[in-house]
This record gives C-alpha cells, structure tokens and sequence, in this order.
C-alpha cells in the first residue's frame, strides 16, 4: 500500500499549480531554460518523460538548478525506474497505467506516485495499490468529462489528473469538476517553441494557462 505521506506529498505537489506540464526533451540544453520559463509563468510542477534517451538527466538537471520547482518523472513503465528516478532528484512519479508491480516498486522507493487509469477495474486496481489520485489517461478518447462524471458516484473518494487531449479550449471543462485536482498537457511547451528557444512565448503560455484556471 501506498504511505499516507506519499499520498500527501502527492496531493500537495498536484495542488501546487493547476496544470501539470507534460515534457518529452529530447536536447538536455534545453532543460533548464524549459523549466526556468514554465516556473516563471506560473507552472511550477513539471512532468519529465522518459519517452526520449535524456529525460533521467533532464530530470536531474531540473531539480538542481530549480530547487523550488516540483520536479516529476513521467512515463514509468519498468518497476526499476522509480529508484533511478528517485535517484535523479525526481518528487514523483506518473504512468500511463498500473500494476501491482509498479504500486509496489513505488512503495519501496518512497516515491509518491500517480497512476494511470482508464476504466472502473482499474480505478479499483490503483486504490488496492494505495493510490488515491489518479491520472486518467488519454483522457479524452476514454470518455473525458462524462467519464470523470460517472466515476465521481462510485468513487467519491477518489481525485483525478486527467491527461490527454487537453488543451486551453477544454482545460476549465476538466478544472470545473470537484473531482479534479489538475490537469496535465503538453499545449504549454509545444515542440516548435522548445526547438526555437523560445522561452518568452513559453512563459507566455504558462502565464495564460494559469490566468485562465484562476478565472
């Protein structure tokens, strides 16, 4: 099971900001102006993935040189990357799905996890694991609103990251619901302004992610 200080930490870094960048780096030069121009617009929570050969060194470099951000490794697969995510400065951890093997990996690295889900079985998969926030993932070809709508009966108790198909058009449609404690997307850093080293239209995004959401 799941600590109930992992489970806080979690809640607490998920409450930190209401989107939740989601990055996939593929230059490791680009890591710390990335995430100094997201911190700066308002978006201090940063999901890492793994998806590219540089994300465990994006990740350490991002939580040394940015101490007060809540840095987070993404796209956990393999029950042995917790521990290296761990050991690169990583906050927590996201998958895109669950298992007992991934619960248990996390419970033996400390590390506050969000797994992710997409159905009824799977939700109550992840609460055996301990998990009490959960990403729903892709959110938007699974159901999306209407799905966190109908979980929102048997499962009360339980809170969402939704990811996947999220954007400024529907952002607030997920951030309205009580079931909802963020969103995560990666419409705040697109892959042109990252390759351009445009770090002001980034900051610009962020800002306008989080003016939006407080609105």
């Amino acid at each position: 099971m799941t600590s109930d200080k992992t489970g806080d930490i979690l809640e607490n870094i998920l409450g930190r900001a209401p989107v939740v960048p989601v990055l996939a780096i593929d230059d490791l030069a680009h890591a710390v102006p990335l995430a100094e121009a997201l911190v700066a617009g308002g978006l201090p929570v940063l999901e890492v993935t793994l998806r590219t050969p540089v994300g465990l060194a994006a990740i350490e470099t991002m939580a040394r040189a940015l101490p007060d951000a809540s840095v987070g490794v993404g796209t956990v697969t393999r029950p042995e990357e917790f521990q290296h995510a761990l050991d690169a400065g990583a906050q927590f951890a996201v998958s895109p799905g669950c298992t007992a093997e991934l619960s248990a990996a996390a419970v033996e690295a400390g590390l506050a996890f969000l797994p992710g889900v997409a159905t009824p079985s799977e939700v109550m998969k992840a609460q055996a694991g301990g998990a009490g926030i959960l990403k729903l993932f892709p959110a938007e070809a699974v159901g999306g609103i209407d799905l966190l709508k109908s979980l929102s009966g048997p499962f009360a108790n339980v809170r969402f990251c939704p990811t996947g198909g999220i954007g400024p058009a529907n952002m607030m449609d997920y951030l309205s619901l009580p079931n909802v404690v963020a969103v995560g997307g990666s419409w705040v850093a697109p892959k042109n302004l990252v390759a351009a080293g445009d770090w002001t239209a980034i900051t610009e995004l962020a800002r306008a992610a989080v003016t939006k959401a407080a609105n």
